[in-house]
């Protein structure tokens, strides 16, 4: 035969046993008194059913809000593994790389060995540099803009466009060179 409502709600987890056995005692203790008391133990039938039902509502709350952190998490490892995918497949080669180019990661300094194409690509914004785990590598603008709207962390800021110098700069006709070294 079927079991029980309680032994349903038991297996579901949406009672406990504690709940299960004060429910027991009551409708026990009811029994014995007198015929007026019969609506006692309905009323708590009823509220046995609602507490249940209460339970069952809170529950499937958790379930849900338990399913979107991990879905999540699983859309935020996926891009993580998207942005892994195009830096190696679009990485440059540095072979012969003789030169350090000098950029920042945040609030630290970093260099890299490019060659002298690589530094003048780099000075007009054709390449960028991404952060691959520890390690840095150069890419290209078109690729390095795909991994900026992924996770925009992972590409360095490209040094400031120039703009329009002051009337009052004493050193406005003195161009900095884009190969300058610090």
């Amino acid at each position: 035969m079927a079991n029980s409502l309680m032994d349903q709600l038991l297996k579901a987890g949406v009672a406990s046993e504690k709940q299960a056995k004060k429910v027991k005692h009551e409708k026990r203790a009811g029994k014995g008194g007198k015929k007026g008391q019969q609506a006692a133990p309905a009323a708590q039938a009823d509220a046995a059913a609602l507490a249940a039902r209460q339970a069952a509502a809170e529950k499937a709350e958790r379930d849900r809000q338990l399913n979107l952190e991990r879905k999540a998490a699983a859309e935020q490892k996926a891009l993580a593994a998207q942005v892994r995918q195009l830096i190696a497949q679009n990485r440059l080669p540095r072979e012969g790389a003789g030169e350090a180019y000098h950029f920042t990661d945040g609030r630290m300094l970093k260099s890299l060995p490019v060659t002298p194409a690589q530094r003048a690509q780099l000075a007009r914004g054709q390449l960028d540099i991404v952060r691959d785990g520890e390690a840095y590598e150069l890419v290209s603008a078109e690729v390095a803009e795909k991994i900026r709207a992924r996770d925009a962390s992972r590409v360095m800021a490209r040094p400031a466009a120039e703009s329009k110098p002051d009337a009052d700069d004493p050193y406005a006709g003195y161009e900095v060179p884009d190969d300058l070294i610090w």
